[in-house]
């Protein structure tokens, strides 16, 4: 594989990585979201194969992070309720990454980033109208007991058809956040809650994909160098996170993470 190493980087191109690096760990404590622009500035640095197993490493770390810092909030029966589906689709993205060439995954990666920001988009007009529709009792009672329909047959195809589309996402690109973050939203999860179970959801998830990026070529130990490199800027960014999460403009961020990650799709898409 194509793999470009620690000492093939120019410094720009560095630069942007560790970039990257800084906002995966404010993305697992803060924002998630911002986690697409990382996508962005690996793929576009890095071969698009070799950046997904890149950044792969740098996620879990950003994971163990978040789960130190929120590990009390997390919702354990939402997480149990999506891990078979989405089981399910890492299997299909690895099916398709065995077979597909770079030029494959590049483009797969963009097209998957201008549909997490059109989801984005649409996520955040749902939210609002509900914010203007539900009543607070009914959103406490979301953070406490999950998502709405947890036993009607609604609920269980919503949870299914997010965790394949999550575990494919996830596996092929590392863009499972945008989906998973859907998800959550619109079950009524508020903020502690929203980031306790996605912290645990993905440090599972993207564990469980290691044999899958190892046996596919795509970790090595030249990526392993430069995650070694790199992991030194997720700390800051994760610290970084915990202090700003209830300080950040919220609608403005994820104003440039849309604005970025179309940006980001479309250079992936035409290049």
């Amino acid at each position: 594989m194509d793999m470009m190493t620690l000492w093939h980087l120019t410094g720009w191109e560095f630069a942007a990585l560790a970039f990257a690096a800084l906002l995966v760990g404010f993305s697992k404590t803060a924002v998630s979201g911002a986690n697409t622009v990382s996508l962005a500035l690996f793929a576009a640095v890095l071969p698009a194969r070799a950046s997904t197993g890149v950044l792969l490493p740098l996620l879990i770390a950003g994971d163990v992070l978040a789960v130190l810092t929120y590990r009390r909030h997390a919702h354990w029966p939402t997480l149990w309720r999506l891990f078979p589906a989405v089981a399910a689709g890492v299997v299909v993205g690895t099916v398709f990454l065995t077979w597909a060439d770079d030029e494959a995954v590049g483009t797969s990666i963009g097209a998957i980033l201008l549909l997490m920001a059109a989801v984005t988009v649409w996520r955040r007009r749902a939210a609002n109208r509900a914010a203007r529709t539900a009543s607070g009792a009914e959103r406490e009672r979301g953070e406490r007991n999950g998502p709405d329909g947890v036993a009607s047959r609604a609920g269980r195809i919503r949870a299914r058809s997010y965790g394949v589309l999550g575990g494919f996402t996830t596996m092929v690109a590392n863009a499972g956040g945008p989906v998973m973050s859907l998800y959550l939203l619109s079950a009524g999860f508020r903020k502690l809650g929203f980031l306790g179970t996605s912290a645990f959801f993905f440090l599972i998830v993207n564990t469980s994909k290691v044999p899958f990026s190892v046996g596919l070529g795509l970790i090595n130990a030249e990526s392993l160098l430069l995650d070694a490199a790199l992991v030194l800027f997720v700390v800051p960014g994760a610290l970084l996170g915990t202090w700003a999460v209830g300080r950040i403009n919220q609608r403005l961020f994820e104003h440039l993470v849309i604005a970025a990650t179309v940006v980001g799709g479309l250079q992936l898409l035409l290049r």
